[in-house]
């Protein structure tokens, strides 16, 4: 019996390619596509009713709701259709967030054919795939922000006070004036952030707050 696939992106010629690839292959069959998130909760609402779909292929960066959020509605509402992530996008922290959120797989678009063949089957056999070479990156950025929470643990609750009010741009005087501090004493807990943080400015100071989501701005 084939393996019945479910495709959401926004490229529809993507989409196509995609089908006519799997479909050369007679243990997968396409049932259903989307180009978006919200089209696609409803394809598979649908699909469901008529052929129970295998495998979710889906794409990261797709308008109004991203698929992100679409695993998000699926695992709320009791779906368990196993999503295999499909994306051009090589950042560690959506593989990341794609992992706490529970998919199944993960996969690059650049990888070829016979790649996105195995893990659509392993995942159907009920186990996770993550493409190889994405393995020692993803253990290297685990390693980074298990050293980095260590850093921001090490802060006192007044540093941690002190970093978020220099991250939203204020200066020595203001921080002072705020926690009816003097500079100096401003000044000596900046320094003492910098060192435990292993930074040398305030601006380091900042980055690696955000990076780290110690705070967090309208782009984060």
């Amino acid at each position: 019996m084939a393996v019945k696939i479910v495709i959401a992106d926004d490229h529809v010629m993507f989409r196509e390619g995609l089908k006519q690839i799997l479909e050369l292959d007679e243990k997968i069959r396409v049932v259903a596509e989307a180009s978006d998130g919200a089209e696609c909760i409803e394809v598979l609402q649908n699909a469901r009713q008529e052929s129970e779909p295998d495998v979710l292929l889906l794409d990261i960066a797709m308008p109004g709701m991203n698929g992100f959020q679409v695993v998000d509605v699926l695992k709320k509402s009791g779906n368990v259709i196993p999503i295999l992530i499909l994306t051009a996008s090589n950042e560690m922290d959506y593989l990341i967030h794609a992992i706490n959120l529970g998919v199944d797989g993960y996969l690059l678009k650049e990888c070829g054919t016979a790649e996105l063949k195995k893990a659509i089957f392993t995942i159907v056999d009920g186990k996770s795939y993550i493409q190889p070479n994405l393995v020692p990156l993803l253990q290297q950025t685990m390693k980074k922000k298990k050293l980095a929470k260590k850093k921001l643990d090490s802060l006192t609750d007044r540093e941690g006070e002190l970093l978020k009010l220099l991250s939203d741009g204020m200066s020595n005087k203001d921080i002072a004036e705020r926690l009816s501090l003097s500079e100096r004493t401003v000044k000596n807990h900046l320094s003492s952030i910098f060192k435990k943080l292993e930074v040398m400015d305030r601006t380091q100071a900042a980055v690696f707050a955000i990076r780290n989501h110690f705070i967090y701005t309208s782009e984060s």
